[in-house]
């Protein structure tokens, strides 16, 4: 816990240790700052006299999330790529086809393939990739979303009422996106990951946006990108580089799986930002990186390094090599460009 940080708990001394009391009982040794809270701010709920539809929404998004949590388990050292789309796309649309083919491609490759769980390009998504490979995330509606029938007793299917949660689950665990064409649904949850890579809410991600060939759907979104958003300002330039709009399935899996070719993983120590890859930069590669990224060091610049203590002591990934830089936590679409350029190294 940071020493600048207030404990969190109820206030009651007695409650408190009831609490912990509560952990003891249950054998709770790893992570118990963080159950305690989870346990403390059930009592404060309790204290607050809170509305029963505000503790309705508490108590169904936990349990979806616990039970989610729970599938997704197992996979933890497995690649996932979640494929977002219209639930309306019927089986002879060119688009269900696109979306099987990449899913089969990925699948090929190692991948899990996360859905939606429901048809459409969900349904395609899950066909491609095989039920063995897939992990379904169904949102309960009254009309239109019923859990494709490939997916309907399968044990990697979870069903959740809300839409913040279901959106959670589908891009927390994923370490790569694509989205195909789609109505409300569909852009809502690209302009969310968007935010999420833009804002450095969410680790550095490849997103594919992909089409049919000589399609029209993403093009034209991103002609409204450039024209309503970059040229205002309302977006870096550089924000271009979280998507790439293709309409080629070999494109949209290279892709994909190119953004791991040497990059690992990012994790702050500090002010520091730590980038894992499987190959350091030479130094002449390293001096070029520089002056090409220094806009984005807010002091000294881009060094390999070792692991740093925190790092060591941690056991966190010392196998690898790193680079480290004081990254100013701003310029997100300018760090989605340094990646790829050590995903360029030779």
């Amino acid at each position: 816990m940071s020493p600048n940080r207030t404990r969190y708990r109820t206030g009651d001394p007695q409650i408190d240790e009831r609490l912990t009391e509560l952990l003891d009982a249950l054998d709770v040794r790893e992570n118990r700052d963080q159950l305690m809270e989870i346990l403390t701010s059930v009592a404060l709920l309790a204290d607050d006299e809170s509305d029963r539809l505000n503790l309705k929404i508490t108590n169904s998004a936990l349990k979806e999330m616990r039970l989610a949590f729970k599938v997704f388990e197992p996979y933890t050292d497995v690649p996932k790529v979640t494929i977002f789309g219209s639930a309306r796309t019927l089986p002879d649309d060119p688009l269900y086809a696109q979306a099987r083919n990449l899913a089969t491609a990925l699948a090929g490759e190692g991948w899990m393939v996360v859905t939606g769980a429901g048809p459409g390009i969900m349904a395609a998504g899950v066909e491609g990739a095989g039920v063995e490979r897939s992990i379904g995330i169904n949102i309960r509606l009254p009309f239109e979303q019923e859990p494709t029938p490939l997916l309907a007793t399968d044990p990697k299917l979870v069903d959740m009422k809300y839409f913040f949660t279901r959106k959670l689950m589908l891009m927390k665990e994923s370490a790569g996106f694509a989205v195909l064409p789609g109505g409300f649904g569909t852009l809502d949850e690209a302009f969310e990951l968007l935010t999420l890579l833009q804002t450095g809410k969410a680790a550095p991600a490849p997103v594919v946006l992909l089409d049919v060939p000589g399609g029209t759907y993403w093009k034209s979104w991103g002609r409204f990108v450039t024209d309503e958003l970059a040229t205002r300002g309302v977006i870096d330039p550089d924000d271009h580089s979280f998507y790439l709009i293709t309409d080629n399935v070999e494109a949209a899996s290279a892709e994909i799986r190119g953004f791991y070719r040497n990059y690992h993983s990012i994790r702050y120590v500090g002010d520091t930002l730590v980038i894992r890859i499987r190959r350091a930069p030479a130094p002449a590669r390293l001096e070029r990186l520089n002056e090409e990224f220094a806009d984005i060091c807010i002091k000294g610049g881009i060094e390999v390094t070792d692991p740093l203590p925190a790092e060591v002591s941690g056991d966190d990934r010392l196998d690898l090599e790193r680079v480290k830089l004081a990254f100013d936590k701003h310029h997100y679409g300018r760090l989605r460009q340094l990646i790829d350029a050590l995903n360029a190294l030779d």
